[in-house]
């Protein structure tokens, strides 16, 4: 009885890869659409990832740790105001670290005079306390932040939103506020967990009572509290701002938002990921073509094999590995593509550059599959060659 010779890892591969070295134009061809698949959908990955990152980052940095406390309405709908005394309670409640408050002012700023006090360009004044930058982790673009000195002083510190609409480039300038000028000591840098803050103009707590009217009612009190005492801070509030009235008093998150956005960035990912799919689909139908031309093309090489002893599983053992570099050779380049665009786009928008892995290997794995279902017919159809019939298509 004779026995057929058993193939190799090291044959399988140099019988596989014969028909890629000696077609590489159409190898580049049928590889591109396998590649394009793969690079869209590492890309789609690797962006979201990218992006949802850097909002961890913010969050990381801002903290989640901070809760704004304001007047609520009364039972009938009236207007409840917080007690003068509130920031001091607040920061008085077991595990708050910081406490900053502002209070809302019935006065106008204007670039000068001459502008009508109806064109308020969307900028509020505000009493802001001492506390207010180090409890919103803020930092100053230029200039200082007020302080016990210049907040008894005709002083204005700028939100950066306010400060571009207002044309104020540099600390120094003029502003007109509630029919008298303020001059500008500071401009702020962005505040992602207070936008109210970016468009206001806020003067010291004392210099806001002696000057433009105001009651003292703080009507946002700022804190920061240890991560662990969150939850039970929260609840607490209200009793400690207003113990006979608790309702009057509401309690927020600003975190919430970018934890909202940072959770829901991959909605479209699903979408997007599809879109790969059907280019991947497509890019599979290329390589299954490739392969029953190369079968057809080969007919004489297929029966010169068949007639020299190779077995039917031989021969659809050599095609499908032909199919499986094709198409991870496509799929390589793809992970590269894919790759590289996600980096431009992270460094284009300032964002970490990230490629989860189980997308690389997710990936990988799908040009494998493909591969191999895009080769089994063109596999078979060659195993079912007739040795006599093949050697005579030449």
């Amino acid at each position: 009885m004779l026995s057929p010779a058993s193939l190799g890892p090291r044959e399988v591969l140099h019988v596989g890869s014969a028909g890629l070295r000696a077609r590489p134009m159409r190898v580049v061809l049928s590889a591109l659409g396998i590649a394009i698949g793969i690079a869209t959908m590492i890309a789609v990955v690797g962006i979201s990832a990218s992006s949802k990152a850097q909002l961890l980052e913010k969050l990381d940095a801002l903290g989640t740790n901070m809760l704004v406390a304001s007047p609520g309405q009364g039972m009938f709908g009236e207007e409840v105001k917080l007690p003068k005394e509130a920031p001091g309670m607040v920061g008085r409640i077991d595990g708050v670290r910081q406490v900053g408050a502002t209070g809302d002012l019935e006065v106008s700023v204007r670039r000068s005079e001459k502008i009508p006090v109806e064109e308020t360009g969307g900028i509020t004044v505000k009493a802001a306390g001492v506390g207010l930058l180090g409890t919103l982790r803020g930092a100053m673009a230029s200039g200082t932040w007020l302080n016990d000195a210049n907040g008894r002083y005709p002083s204005v510190v700028l939100g950066h939103v306010a400060a571009e609409r207002l044309g104020i480039s540099r600390p120094g300038q003029q502003v007109a506020v509630g029919g008298r000028y303020f001059t500008v000591v500071g401009i702020l840098r962005p505040l992602p967990l207070a936008p109210e803050i970016e468009r206001a103009a806020l003067v010291g707590w004392t210099a806001a009572g002696e000057l433009l009217g105001f009651d003292g009612h703080p009507t946002a009190i700022y804190e920061r509290s240890t991560d662990a005492s969150v939850h039970r801070v929260r609840d607490l509030i209200p009793h400690s701002v207003d113990p006979q009235n608790p309702r009057n008093v509401q309690v927020s998150d600003p975190s919430s938002a970018l934890q909202a956005k940072a959770a829901t960035e991959g909605t479209f990912t699903g979408l997007l990921l599809g879109l790969g799919g059907v280019a991947l689909l497509v890019g599979g139908v290329g390589v299954a073509n490739t392969m029953i031309i190369s079968v057809l093309e080969r007919r004489h090489e297929i029966g010169l094999r068949r007639s020299m002893g190779a077995t039917r599983g031989q021969i659809r053992l050599q095609f499908v590995t032909e199919s499986l570099l094709l198409s991870g050779l496509g799929g390589i380049a793809g992970i590269a593509l894919g790759a590289a665009a996600t980096y431009a786009f992270a460094a284009a928008g300032g964002m970490p550059w990230v490629v989860p892995l189980w997308a690389v290997a997710g990936g990988f794995g799908a040009t494998l599959a493909i591969g191999t279902v895009a080769g089994l017919y063109p596999a078979v159809r060659a195993a079912r060659l007739s040795p006599t019939l093949a050697l005579q298509a030449v």
